[in-house]
């Protein structure tokens, strides 16, 4: 695996695609020996995915059909915590969820960018030592 598949496997795991980018953020690391560059790499490329639903769901609020039990969970999460809520970002499913109602809350890009930054680069550098340890 290179690290422009690793970052393209990273932004399109950040979207609503099912997709986990762990398992090739660990291939990476393995592969290269050192996990400070496909960490940055990966967190890069999830960050841009997170930031895509971001945007799209900034664009595409008044289109919002009625929450589903899920959606009222990550919303009152989000209004219960405001921004750091999106220390949750890297979550399946709510993660996505939680990206989506910052956007359609037009939440502010400064505090959806450090959040969202912040959860998904400490999920990899957990990742990363974790591998590294073994």
């Amino acid at each position: 695996m290179s690290l422009l598949l690793l970052f393209a496997w990273a932004f399109a795991a950040a979207t609503i695609l099912p997709l986990s980018s762990e398992v090739a953020l660990v291939v990476e690391i393995v592969r290269r020996g050192d996990w400070q560059v496909p960490v940055l790499v990966a967190t890069v490329g999830n960050v841009l995915g997170a930031a895509t639903t971001y945007a799209l769901a900034r664009f595409a609020v008044t289109h919002a059909p009625s929450p589903s039990p899920r959606v009222a969970r990550a919303s009152a999460l989000l209004a219960r915590y405001g921004s750091p809520a999106l220390l949750l970002s890297w979550v399946p499913v709510i993660g996505d969820l939680i990206v989506a109602l910052a956007g359609a809350a037009r939440m502010p890009l400064l505090p959806f960018a450090f959040w969202t930054t912040v959860g998904k680069a400490a999920r990899y550098v957990a990742v990363a030592i974790a591998v590294s340890q073994r």
